[in-house]
């Protein structure tokens, strides 16, 4: 089974955000990167069918020089070879583009990506790829067996749960379930010695519209000061829940 693991390149939820440009662009000065949370339990579900199995796992990047740590990490984890995409990420239907072209060329059986990333939250492109390919597609996964061509999944739907039955080729749309938390691997000395010595392809990409733009950033709004209200002043909290807080 071949398997292609779809990596974002994102900003540690630690990080201090800033904008620069207006506030139309990320400043990225001293910002650490990581692996997004949700491609990150896929790839370590990758790495299981890896052993389990003996799944061969690509991972794949859209990004420019920069995002090479994230790649050689995931290669340290386990991954077998990797793939960057030489292109800034501008929006979701161009990262969906190249890495369809990724897919129909690399002749994938399954395609796992995080259900959305953490910078942007947008959850397109893993359903936008399988639209582009032609795929059978799941999002939102908790739980994923393949038996040579069948599938069993679980995903969580708005008031539970649903197991669904499919078959190989699938692109998935994975995110904390996949495994636990605590099954998360951090490359030992090993596994970094190692990825120093795996392939790491660059392509240049596919012709791809871009057809949305940032054209400003905003940060929360600082919470206002807390009210502390006597608990024998109901007369004064009814007040302000119905006329400042305007919930009654």
């Amino acid at each position: 089974m071949k398997i292609l693991v779809c990596i974002s390149h994102v900003p540690d939820t630690t990080s201090k955000i800033n904008f620069t440009n207006g506030d139309s662009e990320f400043d990225t000065a001293g910002v650490q990167y990581v692996i997004n949370p949700n491609d990150e339990f896929g790839l370590t579900r990758a790495i299981w069918f890896q052993e389990q199995q003996g799944a061969n796992v690509t991972v794949v990047n859209v990004g420019g020089p920069d995002t090479e740590p994230t790649l050689r990490k995931a290669l340290a984890i386990g991954a077998n070879e990797a793939i960057r995409i030489n292109a800034n990420p501008t929006d979701g239907f161009f990262v969906a583009k190249q890495l369809a072209e990724v897919i129909k060329n690399g002749g994938y059986d399954l395609v796992i990506a995080g259900k959305e990333s953490l910078d942007y939250n947008g959850g397109m492109v893993p359903g936008m790829i399988a639209g582009i390919t032609g795929s059978n597609f799941l999002n939102s996964c908790t739980s994923l067996t393949v038996d040579g061509n069948n599938v069993k999944a679980v995903r969580e739907i708005d008031g539970g749960k649903e197991t669904v039955s499919t078959t190989l080729p699938l692109i998935i749309g994975g995110q904390k379930g996949l495994v636990e938390e605590k099954d998360l691997r951090i490359p030992n000395m090993r596994g970094i010695m190692t990825a120093r010595t795996k392939a790491l392809t660059i392509l240049e990409p596919v012709d791809a519209a871009v057809n949305t733009k940032a054209v400003k950033f905003e940060k929360p709004s600082p919470k206002s000061a807390v009210k502390l209200v006597s608990a024998d002043n109901l007369d004064e909290l009814i007040n302000l829940l119905h006329n400042e807080a305007k919930v009654i």
